[in-house]
């Protein structure tokens, strides 16, 4: 049986090594192509997921879902990739990015078994198994969930004119707002309770969220995208379809998704 965990530490070390390898802005940046989900292909990106996805080369009945490279493969298995969630974080040295992988036994978001995502900044390493709980630094995810009226929303997704857009709509449901840059790590705070709610103001691919969506359902919280249902069959690719939004309850997510709406 494949130890999902042991490789996904590897790549971990692998993507710090392109990280001191292209340790600069000027290094990183670049354009050097357009990734398959549509955005542009920075040598960050290039880099981080030709490491990462090496480490899966060996794995036998594979289909590989990655951000830059889209589907690749036709095996019983899915390896859902986001080499560096946070792209711009990570090129411009903000310490506030990640890797999120994914394992799941076929195509659509409930299929999802397996969820791990390192934040490079904190070292944080978070997973979830379906079934067997969320687990921070290996340790289980069991002490305080997300208030039941949103203190702290984390927006991602965030161009300017999305937030003086949206903002106004969410002022009686948050009384604060995070922008953190990492939709999989924001994700991560609120399955431990750190944010109370996480909205993306743009559509969310599986590739940002399959690992992340994982945690917060083995911790009992809501997640939905609601422009595009059902959540579970939502399949595994690189395309956005949805906004996302996830909190506490499912009442709040509701709400959240009529705010963004109106």
């Amino acid at each position: 049986m494949t130890d999902w965990l042991a490789l996904c530490r590897e790549a971990v070390v692998d993507v710090r090594h392109v990280l001191a390898e292209l340790p600069t802005r000027a290094d990183r940046e670049p354009v050097v192509g357009s990734g398959m989900g549509g955005d542009e292909t920075t040598a960050i990106d290039a880099a981080a997921e030709r490491v990462v996805l090496a480490r899966f080369d060996g794995v036998e009945d594979l289909t590989v879902v990655s951000e830059e490279i889209g589907t690749v493969g036709d095996g019983r298995t899915h390896v859902v990739v986001d080499p560096i969630d946070g792209s711009l974080n990570a090129k411009r040295g903000i310490g506030f990015f990640s890797l999120s992988v994914a394992i799941a036994s076929g195509p659509t978001m409930g299929d999802v078994e397996f969820g791990f995502v390192h934040d490079f900044g904190s070292k944080e390493e978070w997973t979830a198994t379906r079934g067997e709980g969320a687990r921070l630094n290996g340790h289980l995810l069991d002490g305080e969930l997300p208030k039941d009226r949103i203190e702290i929303l984390s927006f991602e997704a965030t161009r300017t004119a999305s937030v003086a857009e949206k903002a106004a709509a969410v002022v009686e449901l948050a009384y604060r707002l995070r922008i953190m840059g990492s939709l999989a790590l924001s994700l991560c705070h609120l399955a431990a309770g750190r944010v109370d709610a996480v909205c993306s103001l743009k559509p969310a691919r599986a590739v940002d969220i399959a690992a992340a969506q994982l945690l917060l359902r083995e911790r009992g919280l809501a997640i939905d995208l609601f422009e595009a249902p059902p959540f579970d069959g939502a399949p595994l690719d690189v395309e956005g379809r949805s906004r996302v939004v996830a909190a506490g309850t499912p009442e709040l997510c509701r709400q959240l998704a009529h705010a963004l709406s109106a």
